[in-house]
């Protein structure tokens, strides 16, 4: 396949250069794509060096598949030239998640759906991701009617500039804040995105408006808070959810186990339980500190962390290929 990957010189497209390796997609021809300040820079590529490139309107011809990493007015402004030339575009950006025509795929939970697309699929947010697979098994078992979520969210999801932000701050307490409002050495956000009238944000509510979509529970309700933490990759979730019947512990540990693409690891005696340290740099959810939930009757309680660059964006796009 010769495939082209926009917005290379990041966080999440490098780290979709390292899964196209990583996963074994055979590409024939890679050609990658950034700003003008990149172009001409070269990153290696198995045992070649690929230069950066500029977009214009003939860049895809010829490909067969493009990756997004890349903002909503990049995505949206590239989308049509994608499409014309008979390429599949697969968007890590928000801008086509909602549209009725466009899936919007985790394939261990509905890659089938990708082939669906109308040239278009997107990539769900970092947090829907890693959330839903923690649930997809418990999904399984019963439809979830409900979810409680707080996001504990690494500054890699603000990308290298919020990674550099941190450290720098860290290594020097003078430093101004610039892409978090506040100093986040030391310290935590409870705010990430845009303000909406009912004062969610816009992060808040996609982890509802997705769900809904991607495990097609059109009224699955979602209470979510996402905060912002000095950690520098891996996002971490608390969730309490309630199903259509009442669940049985030994049941939901059961289907975790076999859910693919999540380890189950859970032992509160030894001090077994999900973290960062654990779930960065790999693709696996880690889910654990599983017990009943003593507010929603017949629900559960449950803590997952997972690697939002790589399960939450990158690797996720990369095997959406395979689904095709």
């Amino acid at each position: 396949m010769n495939i082209g990957i926009i917005g290379a010189t990041g966080v999440v497209g490098r780290q979709m250069i390292d899964c196209l390796i990583e996963e074994k997609i055979k590409v024939d021809n890679l050609r990658l794509f950034a700003s003008e300040k990149s172009a001409g820079q070269k990153i290696k590529f198995l045992n070649n060096e690929v230069e950066i490139e500029t977009i214009n309107e003939n860049s895809f011809k010829g490909l067969d598949i493009v990756l997004g990493a890349a903002s909503n007015n990049i995505a949206k402004e590239v989308a049509p030239l994608i499409k014309k030339t008979g390429a599949v575009f697969i968007d890590n950006s928000s801008y086509f998640r909602l549209f009725d025509d466009v899936p919007l795929i985790i394939p261990e939970i509905n890659g089938e759906e990708a082939k669906k697309h109308n040239g278009i699929i997107s990539n769900p947010n970092c947090s829907t991701i890693i959330t839903l697979l923690a649930c997809n098994a418990i999904n399984k078992i019963s439809p979830i009617k409900s979810l409680i979520v707080s996001t504990y969210q690494a500054v890699s999801g603000a990308g290298k500039e919020g990674m550099n932000e941190l450290l720098s701050q860290i290594n020097d307490s003078t430093f101004k804040p610039n892409v978090f409002p506040y100093e986040i050495a030391y310290n935590l956000i409870p705010s990430i995105g845009s303000p909406s009238d009912d004062d969610y944000t816009s992060e808040e509510m996609k982890l509802e408006n997705e769900g809904r979509k991607i495990m097609n529970l059109p009224d699955l309700n979602v209470t979510c808070t996402c905060v912002r933490v000095p950690i520098l990759r891996s996002h971490s979730i608390s969730i309490s959810l309630q199903c259509e019947k009442e669940l049985n512990l030994d049941e939901v540990k059961e289907s975790l186990r076999k859910q693919k693409g999540v380890i189950y690891y859970d032992d509160l005696v030894n001090k077994k339980y999900p973290m960062p340290i654990l779930s960065s740099n790999q693709n696996n959810v880690y889910v654990g500190r599983l017990r009943k939930d003593k507010v929603l009757k017949g629900g559960v309680a449950l803590f997952c962390s997972g690697d939002q660059i790589r399960k939450g964006a990158a690797s996720n796009a990369v095997s959406i290929i395979k689904c095709l």
